[in-house]
């Protein structure tokens, strides 16, 4: 497994992410993730699925200093009366005594100022190794990495051939900060894609591999996920081939003016143009 180094966190380049994962499906794709090769996986509190992630690692019989944990802390919590509160109840559901980044989920209504404090305080109390960031754009990244007394390490964005974020990724390069991509298969579309499905016919690949190779090739972190525990080999079986330039060229000229596909109200912030 490739890794990401940022600030002193080595993150596997490689996730396994349970977003809209019943606890059921957890329960039962995690241990095939794990004998797979998958060491980093990504939760959050508004996922409903801590605690099934949680048993699935222990029932696996996972080393806890084997894992690369990732939660992220949902909006409604960002007070101090609930923010620290809600980490304790994230690492019990998880069953460790910290996890390895802490993600703020959405920028929101907060200030940016207050999110970050709270975020510093639960580093500074051992409840997580290190702190990122989730769906900010260039300025938010910016002041986080000001504002915080302890290195931001990651920012967690929607990244698929169809979403132009070359912006933001500069960004990002030049403050340290590491990309970390999520909806990497933009949907279901990335699966049908014809151009991807061309370029993977040249590796012997799917679509879906060439989609998460050309994240990691790019130095991002990618979040791969699947319920079906029959699909985690092809998701990991992306270290084995490179793309070329002229590969990665007609990649990115997939993105589209209309390619982000979240972008909830209330919730997100003014996109960079």
């Amino acid at each position: 497994m490739e890794i990401v180094k940022a600030h002193g966190a080595e993150i596997p380049a490689l996730g396994f992410g349970v977003f809209r994962m019943s606890d059921a499906e957890v329960e039962a794709v995690v241990p095939a993730a794990l004998e797979a090769g998958f060491r980093h996986f990504d939760t959050a509190q508004i996922y409903g699925n801590e605690a099934a992630l949680g048993r699935a690692l222990a029932s696996a019989g996972a080393r806890r200093d084997d894992l690369f944990l990732t939660t992220k802390v949902w909006v409604e919590n960002y007070s101090p009366a609930k923010f620290a509160a809600s980490v304790d109840e994230s690492l019990g559901k998880l069953k460790v005594d910290q996890v390895d980044l802490l993600l703020l989920h959405w920028p929101a209504e907060v200030a940016i100022a207050e999110q970050i404090a709270m975020l510093d305080a639960v580093q500074k109390a051992g409840k997580t190794r290190f702190v990122g960031v989730s769906n900010q754009n260039i300025a938010q990244m910016r002041a986080s990495a000001a504002l915080s007394t302890t290195p931001i390490v990651t920012n967690q964005v929607e990244l698929h051939p169809y979403l132009d974020q070359s912006r933001l990724a500069a960004a990002a390069k030049q403050a340290g900060i590491a990309i970390t991509a999520y909806y990497g298969m933009a949907d279901g579309a990335v699966p049908r894609d014809l151009v991807l499905q061309k370029i993977g016919a040249q590796y012997g690949k799917s679509a879906a591999q060439v989609a998460l190779r050309w994240l990691v090739q790019q130095g991002f972190v990618a979040l791969s996920k699947t319920a079906k525990p029959e699909r985690i080999a092809e998701n990991i079986a992306i270290f084995d081939f490179a793309l070329s330039d002229a590969d990665m060229t007609a990649i990115a000229q997939l993105a589209r003016p209309d390619g982000r596909l979240v972008s909830p109200a209330g919730l997100a912030p003014a996109w960079d143009a």
